[in-house]
C-alpha cells in the first residue's frame, strides 16, 4: 500500500478547503501589485508597507489562535471562523478605489488567515499519526499550492475575457472562497478529546513559554532570521513587469512559482521523515539565495522566470519542514500555542523584510532588495550550520 493512502481523509479535505481559499486569495494577489501601480498609483514603498501590514497581521493573529485552540481544544470553530472572515473581505478588493481600502481589504483578509492558520495546522497534528506527520503537512501544502497555481492560472484568462477589467476579476473571486467555508464547515470532523485537552490546557500566560524548551526557541530564532530573507512575493511580480512582461500575464509568474512549490513540497514533506530537518532546511536556504541572486542580475524574463522557479523550489523545501519541526518541539496540549508563537515572530520578521524590500527598490533599485534577501538567507544558514555539522 503507498504511504500517501495512511494519510487520514480529514487531512484531504483541509488540503483542498487550502486548495479552494488560495484560488480565490491568488487570483487577486497575482493582479493586485500591478493593479495597485497602474491604477492607484502606489510605489514599491507603499506595496511593501501594505504586503507587510498585511502578512505581518495574519502571522502575528495566530499566536492567540493557536493559544484560544489549545485553551478550549477546538481547532474546527476557529478555522471555520478565519475562513469565513476571509471570504466576507474579497469584495472589497473589487470596490477600492485607494491603497487605503486595499489595505483595509488585505488586512481584513489576513486577520481571516491568522484566525484560521494556528488551529488548522494544530488540527492536522491531531488527525496525523506521528510517523507520517511530515507528508501530512506536505500533503496539506501542497493541495493549498494547486490551488495558489490554479488561481493566477483563472486570473489571466478572467483579465483576457474582462480586457483587463481588474474589478471584474477580482468579484470572481468570491466564489471560490465560499466554497472553501462550505467544504470545511460540512467536510471535516474533529478528532474526539478535544474537551479532555482543554480541562488539562493552562490559560496563556508568559509562565508557560518556558515548558517549551530550548529546542523550541532555536527553531523560532531560524524561522524569524529566514522570514527578513522571504520578503512579499508582490515583488517577484514587479520584477517581471519592470522587465517587459505585459499586465494580463504577470500571474505567470505566480503560477511558476506555485507549480515547483506544489510538485516539491510533498515529496520534501516525504523528505523530512527520513532524513536531518536541519539539513534540508539549509539546502532550501541555499536555494533561496540562489533565486535572489538570479532575480537581482536579471536583465530579461528568462533569468526572470528562474528566480522565481528556484523561489518556489525553496517553498517547497523549506514550510513543511519547519512545520514539523515546530510540531515535533512543542508540547502536545500546546502544540496551538507553539505554531502561535512561532508565527508571531515570523509576522514581525514580515514586516520588516517587505517594508525594507519597498525602500530599497524606492532607493536603490530592484537589485539592492533581491541582493538583501539573499544576506539574510546566509545569516540563516549560519545559525542552522553547527546542528548541521554536528546532527543530533
Amino acid at each position: 500500500m503507498r504511504p500517501s493512502l495512511h494519510i487520514p481523509r480529514g487531512i484531504w479535505i483541509l488540503g483542498f478547503v487550502s486548495l479552494l481559499m488560495d484560488v480565490s486569495s491568488e487570483l487577486i494577489h497575482s493582479l493586485l501589485p500591478v493593479f495597485m501601480v497602474t491604477s492607484l498609483g502606489a510605489s514599491a514603498f507603499l506595496i511593501g508597507m501594505v504586503e507587510g501590514i498585511a502578512e505581518a497581521t495574519a502571522l502575528i493573529v495566530k499566536v492567540f489562535s493557536g493559544a484560544v485552540s489549545d485553551y478550549f481544544g477546538r481547532r474546527k470553530a476557529l478555522a471555520v471562523m478565519g475562513y469565513g472572515l476571509g471570504a466576507l473581505s474579497k469584495p472589497l478588493f473589487a470596490l477600492a478605489f485607494s491603497v487605503h481600502w486595499v489595505l483595509l481589504a488585505r488586512f481584513l483578509d489576513r486577520i481571516g488567515k491568522g484566525i484560521r492558520g494556528a488551529p488548522r495546522d494544530a488540527l492536522v497534528a491531531e488527525l496525523a499519526a506521528p510517523q507520517s506527520r511530515g507528508a501530512a503537512y506536505g500533503l496539506r501544502q501542497s493541495l493549498d499550492t494547486v490551488g495558489a497555481f490554479l488561481g493566477p492560472l483563472l486570473g489571466i484568462g478572467l483579465m483576457l475575457l474582462f480586457a483587463g477589467n481588474f474589478r471584474a476579476v477580482f468579484w470572481v473571486a468570491v466564489i471560490p472562497a465560499l466554497l472553501a467555508v462550505a467544504l470545511l464547515v460540512f467536510g471535516v470532523r474533529e478528532p474526539e478529546g478535544g474537551a479532555e485537552r482543554a480541562s488539562r490546557t493552562p490559560r496563556l500566560r508568559w509562565q508557560m513559554l518556558r515548558g517549551f524548551g530550548g529546542y523550541y526557541w532555536w527553531v523560532v530564532m531560524v524561522g524569524g532570521v529566514f522570514t527578513l530573507a522571504r520578503f512579499s512575493e508582490a515583488f517577484l511580480l514587479l520584477r517581471a513587469q519592470h522587465n517587459g512582461l505585459a499586465d494580463a500575464f504577470v500571474p505567470l509568474m505566480l503560477m511558476l512559482m506555485n507549480a515547483v512549490y506544489a510538485f516539491s513540497a510533498y515529496p520534501a514533506g516525504r523528505l523530512a521523515d527520513r532524513v536531518s530537518h536541519h539539513v534540508l532546511l539549509a539546502a532550501g536556504l541555499s536555494v533561496l539565495v540562489a533565486a535572489d541572486l538570479l532575480l537581482a542580475r536579471a536583465q530579461g524574463l528568462t533569468l526572470v522566470a528562474a528566480g522565481v522557479a528556484l523561489w518556489g523550489l525553496h517553498m517547497g523545501m523549506t514550510q513543511g519542514v519547519l512545520a514539523t519541526m515546530v510540531a515535533g518541539a512543542a508540547p502536545a496540549d500546546l502544540r496551538g500555542t507553539a505554531f502561535g508563537f512561532f508565527n508571531l515572530v515570523s509576522g514581525v520578521a514580515m514586516l520588516i523584510a517587505s517594508v525594507l524590500a519597498g525602500l530599497l527598490w524606492d532607493r536603490l533599485g530592484a537589485a539592492a532588495t533581491f541582493y538583501a534577501g539573499a544576506g539574510f538567507a546566509g545569516l540563516a544558514l549560519l545559525l542552522l550550520a553547527p546542528r548541521v555539522l554536528r546532527p543530533a
